[in-house]
């Protein structure tokens, strides 16, 4: 089963959604699953995981609808208050939901770098593993040393990085983030989404070439049993369609073997997802 472990729906809402910027304008307006299904069709694609965009409750329930009408998104990644006096009743009330698999928090847009190492963060996020829930941790590379504490902290909680840390493909830097994804990686509970680096590079000019430093960092440290596919969909659209991002990875792939394609493919994101 290939699987497109992070994609997004939304309405979109100017205000609310303010990160999608004026140079974004391939992706400001409404994302649907209508969108997607021909696309994923397209591409050779089973299913996918639908990732939170928005940090309110109303978007976990407005993924679990798409997910509850569409079979094809096979996993949900919704959002919550973790630091919410009444967070177990909250999550307890989640299990009901077959298609919801995990949260995540927007940290890259918390001034506090340190937000992640709360005392009720933390908290928060231990008793994910309670309900059964993964837990999907979005930051920038400066966020690593402290995503690393966040982790060491709840050592039986399943991790998944994404977006490799969002490292600086466009400024051509590999360290700091080489040095600290490593360190990270060498936590056993956590994986990594191959997915957002077109947009980490020059939205106009990247090329492969410039992305294959990057990838060989990533699969150096995670190895394949660790790696998930993702096509950030539709936030890939400001750098290129659904099958050049597909690419990348085709053609850094041809050399593994047919288990190991199979695992980033998809094997890795039904068993960190617990997908049906």
């Amino acid at each position: 089963m290939k699987i497109d472990a992070h994609q997004h729906f939304w309405h979109f809402d100017p205000v609310r959604d303010a990160w999608i910027t004026d140079e974004m304008q391939a992706i400001r307006r409404d994302f649907l699953p209508s969108d997607l299904k021909l696309v994923l069709e397209q591409n050779q694609m089973d299913g996918c995981v639908a990732v939170q965009a928005a940090q309110e409750i109303a978007e976990t329930d407005f993924l679990l609808q798409l997910a509850n009408e569409n079979d094809f998104i096979k996993g949900v990644v919704g959002w919550t208050d973790l630091q919410a006096p009444n967070l177990a009743e909250r999550l307890a009330e989640y299990q009901k939901a077959p298609r919801l698999r995990g949260f995540r928090h927007v940290l890259q847009a918390e001034p506090d770098e340190a937000f992640m190492l709360r005392p009720a963060f933390i908290a928060g996020v231990r008793a994910l593993r309670d309900y059964g829930f993964t837990y999907d941790i979005l930051i920038y590379p400066q966020h690593l040393p402290n995503a690393l504490r966040l982790v060491q902290q709840c050592a039986d909680q399943p991790f998944v990085l994404d977006h490799l840390a969002k490292p600086y493909i466009r400024e051509g830097l590999l360290e700091p983030w080489k040095k600290d994804l490593t360190a990270l990686a060498d936590q056993e509970n956590v994986c990594c989404k191959i997915s957002g680096i077109i947009t980490e590079a020059d939205w106009s000019t990247w090329t492969y070439e410039q992305l294959v430093p990057y990838l060989d960092v990533a699969f150096e440290a995670f190895g394949t049993d660790r790696l998930l596919f993702g096509s950030d969909w539709p936030v890939c659209l400001v750098a290129g369609d659904y099958q050049r991002v597909k690419q990348v990875l085709e053609r850094y792939l041809e050399n593994f073997t047919s288990t190991e394609k199979e695992n980033i493919w998809g094997g890795n994101a039904a068993r960190f997802y617990n997908l049906n």
